[in-house]
């Protein structure tokens, strides 16, 4: 079965970082594109991140610059790592890849930014 199993949440103070890891099993990362999303308290959901299989790479404007979005196809491992993280960025945070016409998604993880 296909799995993705996400680590790395947590509570961390404005302008502090976090590395979110998602880890795939029955799949390999290596021939999909991975997305990372997001989901406030009483919003939608938000797309993030994206990294294709050729690691091209695209960011919502609210986080470029701050998050970066990569990938270790030998570990069948992506990731989202977070710096200068602001309280708009508290979410709970999801991975996602597609394969087969079939989305596949993580439990989530809460990240919470504050003071």
């Amino acid at each position: 079965q296909v799995q993705l199993v996400e680590s790395g949440g947590g509570l961390v103070q404005p302008g502090g970082s976090l590395r979110l890891s998602c880890a795939a099993s029955g799949i390999s990362f290596s021939i999909v594109a991975v997305n990372w999303y997001r989901q406030a308290p009483g919003k939608q959901r938000e797309l993030v991140a994206t990294i294709t299989v050729g690691r091209t790479t695209t960011y919502a404007s609210s986080v470029k610059g701050r998050f970066t979005i990569s990938r270790d196809n030998a570990k069948n491992t992506a990731y989202l790592q977070m710096n200068d993280l602001k309280p708009e960025d508290t979410a709970i945070y999801y991975c996602n890849a597609n394969f087969a016409k079939q989305p596949y998604w993580s439990q989530g993880t809460q990240v919470t930014v504050s003071s």
